[in-house]
């Protein structure tokens, strides 16, 4: 299965989702990273917008993949997919994440639009409702975006596909830490704690602590969405 994600706004939690909820649920994976400002991070296979040739090619070669689409690169990458005509079948899916603010929900309208444009059949897209506080409702927070898909319905938009805004995804950033296999981390910390021998290695196990509460908190609803998302339901 090959996914893009996807959205010309940036801010929208792209790489957290492609990362951390697809990468590690779509069996043998491999995440390519389609933006030059991220080329230095070691997350993935970095290839710029422009490279959209190249990136043809390497979608040839392997089974699985989860395509992080910077935002900067998105409007290049489009065009070049109209050049390329039926390019965009090399993807079974198209997941498209949106948040509350409303510039996001517009750069959302216009990422489904030239989708649409491209010939991307509605089946084939998925949004995310993604940094949602708790206990707020999508269709409220959400307006614009499903206001737009009722008069236009060119992508599928299940309220169930939503995530929450959580501090894990900053916390480990710049690690290369698996959330499922944080949240299976059965190391003592309390106890390690109370034996450490100094303030600074204390705080550090802490640290870990806090980190694994909120992995046990987030792997759950992680897989919540990705059952919704309904991935496996795409039309080849």
């Amino acid at each position: 299965m090959k996914i893009a994600v996807i959205n010309f706004s940036g801010n929208v939690g792209k790489t957290t989702l492609a990362r951390h909820l697809l990468v590690p649920r779509i069996d043998g994976a491999e995440l390519v990273v389609v933006e030059s400002l991220n080329a230095d991070e070691g997350q993935g296979q970095a290839l710029r917008g422009r490279q959209f040739g190249e990136l043809q090619e390497y979608l040839q070669t392997v089974h699985s993949a989860v395509v992080d689409i910077g935002a900067s690169n998105v409007e290049d990458l489009l065009g070049l997919m109209q050049r390329y005509r039926g390019s965009h079948e090399d993807f079974d899916g198209f997941v498209v994440p949106t948040v509350p603010a409303l510039k996001q929900q517009q750069d959302t309208i216009a990422t489904l639009v030239a989708l649409a444009r491209l010939g991307v059949p509605p089946s084939k897209v998925r949004l995310v409702f993604n940094m949602l506080e708790d206990g707020v409702d999508v269709q409220p927070t959400f307006f614009l975006v499903l206001a737009f898909l009722q008069q236009q319905p060119v992508a599928i938009a299940n309220p169930a596909c939503r995530l929450g805004a959580n501090e894990i995804y900053a916390r480990i950033r710049c690690s290369e830490a698996d959330l499922a296999t944080l949240a299976r981390d059965d190391t003592n910390y309390k106890s390690l704690i109370v034996q450490a021998p100094d303030t600074a290695t204390k705080l550090d196990l802490a640290h870990k602590l806090a980190t694994r509460r909120l992995a046990c908190g987030v792997v759950p609803e992680l897989d919540a969405c990705f059952a919704a998302l309904a991935l496996e339901a795409v039309p080849a």
